[in-house]
């Protein structure tokens, strides 16, 4: 299966542009023929100046017959897949067909791409006869998420005695999206949730068996022990009582994306980890019926109108995708704290709240707080920054200078389940301690040192 392809005409240079692609040889040529051609007129010789137009000649004869060349070739591209996780490979193929009367000479075709996904592929193809074709294909992989474009198509084409090469481009490109690399989740049914689906599956809220009182007008098919008569009676028409109205559960994710919260670059950093958690907890609650948004600390949100509404369900690979694709280029912000997620937040009820934190300090873990509040279930993933920094393990402080296990312990008294993330946790097995958390009395929640092997009085920061 294809995922995506292009297809185009080289484009041909200007004579400049021909002059340009002299090589060492066609310019060593040139060179030697000026100058037996001078050393000639001084001493009189005219058969050294023969000798001299002769060499200076072949390299720019050569120039104007490349240059005049017409091949006419079509190329194209097929990308399989075109959205890859980080680290996993994509599979390019690359087709070249002669559509003109006459057959090529030997081509040298390369493919551009940036350099994160590898060296610049080139093939070297044999005549191509009227009508026929060449396929080839290379891999790429990145370990860094983004957006990368390949091509364009580039074929260079030589004289037979090697005094030119000229390269001619084709116009079209195709684009590798490498999303976050997303690690399955265990079915667990967290505390409070409203509509907990501890089987594995989302169960749809329903109002407790009675209809809706609002009757409708009666359809064709419609059952008629479903007929409202009193309604019927004072409309003058048959009006049958509305079946049950589904009421989707809702998740809101909430990604911290402050430079000022995460420290480090890479595909091992905590910015890193909290995209590919991100992603791992949105597709599994859309697997399970959710209907899933995305809010960063920019107060922006996915998917829905003007980003401000919840997708699921039916399209959920649909939103799948778009969240991916928003995951894949999510970058670091210039927001110091967290007000523009909380504006957004703070107008209805959430419902299921996930939340990936970098670093807080005190004013931001209380705004946390408040946050929490507008949903029914909250569950916080707080990264260890000194920990992912490589600072020191005894005692963990934020750069505004609060306690790492007192942040937790703000957070748990506001509500959230919040768990602490150190280098190398599994979100799968923080996964079932938030919903062990969640279930726990007050305060029984995991600390620093549970889940970081470190001495239990690490909490505290001393």
């Amino acid at each position: 299966m294809s995922g995506g392809g292009s297809t185009g005409t080289p484009e041909p240079g200007g004579l400049r542009a021909a002059f340009g692609g002299l090589t060492t040889r066609g310019r060593s040529f040139l060179a030697a023929g000026v100058a037996a051609a001078a050393c000639a007129y001084l001493l009189g010789q005219a058969d050294l100046l023969r000798v001299g137009l002769l060499l200076a000649a072949l390299p720019l004869v050569c120039v104007l017959v490349l240059h005049r060349t017409r091949y006419r070739v079509a190329g194209s591209r097929t990308l399989t897949p075109a959205r890859v996780p980080a680290a996993a490979e994509a599979r390019v193929g690359l087709r070249v067909e002669n559509v003109a009367r006459l057959s090529t000479g030997v081509l040298m075709l390369q493919d551009r791409v940036p350099y994160v996904l590898g060296p610049r592929p080139r093939f070297v193809l044999d005549r191509i006869e009227p009508g026929g074709h060449r396929e080839v294909s290379y891999r790429v992989r990145s370990d860094l998420r983004g957006r990368y474009p390949l091509g364009p198509l580039q074929l260079r084409l030589s004289d037979p005695f090697g005094m030119c090469e000229l390269t001619r481009s084709f116009s079209t490109f195709d684009t590798l999206t490498v999303v976050p690399r997303v690690e399955p989740l265990p079915p667990v049914r967290l505390a409070g949730e409203a509509a907990g689906y501890g089987d594995g599956r989302h169960r749809s809220l329903a109002l407790a068996g009675e209809d809706d009182i609002i009757p409708r007008g009666y359809r064709h098919g419609d059952d008629l022990r479903r007929v409202h008569w009193r309604s019927t009676a004072r409309h003058g028409e048959l009006m049958v009582r509305r079946e049950e109205q589904p009421q989707k559960a809702r998740c809101t994710i909430l990604l911290d994306t402050r430079a000022v919260a995460h420290h480090g670059s890479g595909p091992d950093s905590a910015f890193e980890w909290a995209v590919a958690g991100a992603a791992s907890v949105a597709l599994h609650l859309l697997e399970r019926g959710f209907s899933v948004r995305l809010l960063t600390d920019t107060g922006s949100a996915v998917p829905g109108p003007e980003g401000g509404g919840f997708a699921g369900g039916g399209d959920s690979a649909d939103a799948g995708g778009l969240l991916l694709d928003t995951l894949a280029v999510v970058e670091h912000s210039a927001e110091q704290g967290l007000s523009a997620a909380y504006d957004v937040l703070r107008g209805g009820t959430e419902g299921l709240l996930i939340a990936f934190f970098g670093e807080l300090d005190e004013e931001q873990a209380a705004l946390a707080g408040r946050i929490s509040r507008r949903s029914t279930t909250a569950v916080a993933f707080v990264l260890d920054g000194d920990a992912w920094s490589g600072g020191p393990g005894g005692i963990r402080f934020s750069h505004g200078g609060t306690p790492a296990g007192e942040r937790l312990r703000m957070l748990r008294e506001a509500g959230w389940t919040a768990l602490p993330v150190a280098p190398g946790a599994a979100l799968a097995d923080l996964w079932r301690a938030a919903d062990r958390a969640g279930a726990a009395p007050a305060g029984a929640a995991p600390g620093w040192g549970d889940l970081h092997g470190a001495p239990g009085r690490s909490e505290a920061g001393a």
